[in-house]
């Protein structure tokens, strides 16, 4: 059963601007060293565009997670989107691995797993986050 979908747009210039400023500290506030780090080696030269995208995930998950809890008080009044981490498996595919006050927040929930679609195409970086009851997942393993 599908909790929440959230989905996010982050136009990559102004944000490669945004981590440009020497005064600024968003890039430490906002992405775990392993998010700066892997952006940072990507083939492409342009770490601002990749974390623009994994900004644009942290966002959709939170959209994604309020949905979920549609109807109910917020389960944390402020989210630290460095506990929402987005990281690769060995074949360069993403997913979202949750830590802290957020992991624990989100197991309220019950058992879920979290989809994660990241792209880039021109000045734009656009993420999709779907979370969905993990029991269903389960049951539909079964039959395959």
């Amino acid at each position: 059963m599908i909790l929440g979908v959230g989905l996010d747009v982050v136009e990559v210039a102004g944000f490669e601007a945004q981590l440009a400023d020497p005064a600024s500290r968003f890039s430490e506030g906002t992405f775990t060293a392993g998010e700066r780090q892997a952006a940072a080696s990507r083939a492409s030269g342009s770490p601002g565009r990749h974390l623009a995208a994994r900004f644009a995930a942290k966002e959709a998950f939170i959209k994604a997670w309020s949905s979920a809890n549609a109807g109910r008080a917020p389960a944390l009044a402020a989210a630290d989107l460095r506990e929402i981490e987005v990281v690769q498996d060995p074949f360069g595919r993403p997913s979202i691995a949750l830590h802290g006050r957020v992991a624990e927040a989100v197991a309220l929930l019950g058992p879920v797993q979290i989809h994660a679609s990241l792209s880039h195409d021109g000045g734009l970086a656009v993420a999709v986050v779907v979370l969905e009851r993990q029991q269903e997942i389960l049951d539909q393993e079964s039959w395959t």
